[in-house]
């Protein structure tokens, strides 16, 4: 595991974009696993600044997001596959077809959950899978207590998350009480992951997750056992950290504006 801190989002966004286009570099038809939430945003801006520079190829590129909500409209401004071709996919000229997203409108969910599982399998793989952390510690949306082996389903939101996702929409009581979300497992099976946190809301979580015991209490937790970790921090999210518990572990300050 590597832990890079930085002093704010702008400059981690820059180094983990630079992170992605070096970990890809090479790869025939890479492919690169997304998440929305704030803390991507400073990453997804400068990736388009890297590809409106030609420094990040983006033709051949294909995405497969963490995951979706159950029950939104096609046009609605916060389902999933909305926000990334907002943020990520319309800034940096990816054609919508190359990105993925489990289908949280299907009639039947748990069928939609195994065909996106399928998908990833037959795509060859993500090569590299970018995640944020919630504040209990969930990955994609896998809440405290998902399986270590479970693979993409439907899951039932906690209070906590949808209490943290209510800002984006009107009220609570419209923020969807499901998602399909890639699994534990299948989040393991990527072959590089980048994780980012800012914000000292994040910090305990952060904590946990790199330098506690690895536990289905903590979801992130279990990323400590993946052979490809690298970590982006601002100093805000890494105010928890004991460094004296990362003597194994390569840590990077970075604090250059």
């Amino acid at each position: 595991m590597i832990i890079h801190i930085l002093p704010g989002a702008e400059r981690l966004g820059a180094l983990a974009a630079r992170h992605i286009e070096v970990a890809l570099l090479g790869v025939r038809r890479p492919v690169l696993g997304v998440a929305t939430g704030s803390s991507p945003e400073p990453v997804y801006a400068a990736l388009a600044d890297r590809a409106s520079a030609g420094t990040f190829r983006v033709d051949s590129l294909r995405a497969f997001a963490l995951d979706e909500y159950v029950g939104l409209p096609d046009d609605h401004a916060e389902r999933y596959r909305n926000v990334l071709l907002r943020a990520f996919a319309d800034p940096l000229g990816i054609d919508d077809r190359s990105v993925h997203v489990p289908d949280g409108g299907d009639a039947d969910p748990s069928a939609a959950a195994e065909a996106y599982e399928r998908a990833i399998h037959l795509a060859g793989g993500i090569d590299l899978q970018l995640l944020g952390i919630g504040r209990n510690g969930h990955i994609g949306f896998n809440e405290p207590g998902s399986d270590f082996r479970s693979l993409t389903r439907v899951v039932e939101l906690a209070d906590s998350t949808r209490v943290a996702n209510a800002r984006f929409f009107a009220d609570r009581d419209e923020v969807p009480r499901h998602s399909i979300s890639q699994g534990l497992a299948t989040i393991m099976r990527a072959r590089a992951a980048l994780l980012i946190a800012t914000g000292a809301a994040k910090a305990e979580a952060v904590r946990a997750a790199l330098t506690g015991p690895v536990t289905t209490d903590l979801p992130a937790s279990v990323l400590q056992r993946h052979p490809a970790l690298s970590v982006y921090l601002d100093c805000e999210a890494a105010s928890a950290l004991d460094l004296h518990l990362l003597e194994s572990i390569a840590v990077v300050h970075d604090w250059r504006a």
